[in-house]
């Protein structure tokens, strides 16, 4: 009788430790590349099918992914905003350690993300300023709350994320520092400079995105 209740015991703590690294799995991630074409993504659909094949390639490919950006107003088409396209969270980064609880709390002073966890789906740091070469220019196209910035799409999500060429994109700084009038924001720190692999990269980009699961 005593064997069988120590053998209970045992298979409920296992059960409980499944559970719970379950509901810790990967839902956030930073793409460990782009696609190699600046911001020419192929719109949100060509940029959430990156982020599923990446995610699949770390063997998280049954859940859904979407790309954190925003897309502008134009021909018509309303903004998308990247916070409403991402889930309800909570989100968790590749090693374990949750990013969020909530959207708000994602936007708030309160989320957990930094150079350290802000890792991609191969639980590989990306650099940041100091390193070489730097690539902690995010990009999202948004405002700090996640929402879309109002304007010629050209100059805020390099042509709703369709252009390698002139204009800009709004990035964020995934180690919280470097320059810009909100230097410190993950999402929206500065515009680029352009919208080419080249220009990207000359300021501290390399044409990277954040991925989050949405179920």
């Amino acid at each position: 009788m005593k064997t069988l209740s120590f053998l209970v015991i045992i298979l409920f703590l296992l059960l409980s430790t499944h559970v719970e690294l379950s509901q810790n799995t990967m839902s956030f991630f930073i793409t460990s590349s782009g696609p190699g074409t600046g911001a020419k993504l192929g719109g949100l659909a060509g940029a959430d099918k990156h982020c599923q094949n990446l995610a699949a390639a770390a063997g998280a490919g049954n859940r859904t992914w979407h790309a954190y950006l925003s897309t502008s107003a134009s021909g018509g088409q309303p903004a998308v905003n990247a916070r409403d396209r991402i889930g309800q969270g909570p989100w968790y980064n590749a090693k374990g350690v949750r990013i969020a609880e909530s959207v708000a709390d994602l936007h708030g002073d309160k989320n957990n993300l930094t150079k350290q966890t802000a890792v991609t789906e191969k639980s590989e740091v990306v650099n940041g300023r100091g390193d070489q070469p730097n690539r902690h220019d995010i990009l999202t196209g948004s405002q700090l709350d996640g929402t879309a910035l109002a304007g010629d799409p050209a100059n805020t999500s390099c042509g709703n994320w369709t252009s390698a060429g002139e204009g800009s994109a709004q990035v964020g700084h995934h180690d919280r520092q470097g320059g810009g009038d909100h230097a410190t924001s993950w999402n929206s720190a500065h515009p680029s400079r352009g919208c080419s692999q080249e220009n990207l990269r000359g300021t501290g980009g390399d044409g990277l995105f954040y991925c989050f699961a949405i179920n």
